[in-house]
């Protein structure tokens, strides 16, 4: 049982923790974060939500289903810190810290989210995924795994195409299984993304990530492309 005890400022001091939910596109980790929000906040918590490069755009969390909330839009050189610290100077409070879209965080970031909950006492719970379209792990996803006190994997029914559980995220370019690249281009699973070519991504399984195979639809004289 962890002991409750006032700090000299009058916070409660509860014993923070750092919680990582990760998962596949799909499997509902913006929808998590926002009804944990709105869980805290309807016992009296105050927090702050922060995204990175979220597909609605600058400064929003969006989900699938289609629901959303405004957030603080962080940079490269944002301190989570500061954030916290004015909303303190200011004579507010943070009991929370909602980080949607970490995977597109820097390992500083990461930091300073630990330093958060051990130094400031403040809930951390961080949303994102675990790996890029390579299957390669993202720096904040594999910092996390080493400091977060949970790690909770969320898996909603993300199917392949072949009915296996969807694990891996594969990016496709030209209805191509994309194998080199950029390790952050913003897409969805409806075909928008950056550049000249029409990006999008797909959920598969391990077995058909690795084989570069889209499903029947997108099979091409029996053979597979990749690049």
């Amino acid at each position: 049982m962890l002991a409750c005890l006032v700090s000299g400022d009058g916070r409660l001091r509860h014993g923070a923790v750092l919680k990582y939910f990760y998962g596949p596109m799909g499997c509902g980790k913006s929808t998590l974060a926002l009804q944990l929000d709105h869980n805290h906040t309807r016992q009296g918590r105050v927090g702050i939500v922060v995204t990175r490069l979220d597909r609605a755009g600058p400064g929003r969390v969006s989900s699938r289903i289609g629901i959303g909330r405004a957030a603080v839009e962080i940079g490269e050189d944002t301190d989570l810190r500061t954030l916290v610290r004015d909303r303190w100077a200011a004579g507010g409070r943070c009991d929370y810290v909602i980080a949607d879209e970490v995977h597109f965080y820097t390992e500083a970031h990461v930091e300073q989210l630990v330093e958060l909950v051990d130094v400031f006492d403040v809930d951390v719970y961080a949303f994102g995924l675990a790996t890029d379209f390579r299957s390669r792990m993202f720096p904040a996803a594999q910092r996390l795994f080493e400091l977060a006190d949970q790690v909770v994997r969320l898996q909603v029914e993300v199917l392949c195409w072949c009915g296996r559980p969807g694990l891996l995220n594969a990016r496709i370019v030209g209805e191509v299984v994309a194998r080199e690249g950029a390790q952050v281009v913003i897409g969805d699973t409806d075909g928008t993304g950056e550049g000249e070519a029409d990006v999008r991504y797909q959920v598969l399984c391990r077995r058909h990530h690795r084989g570069g195979d889209l499903g029947p639809a997108t099979r091409t004289a029996g053979q597979l492309r990749l690049v």
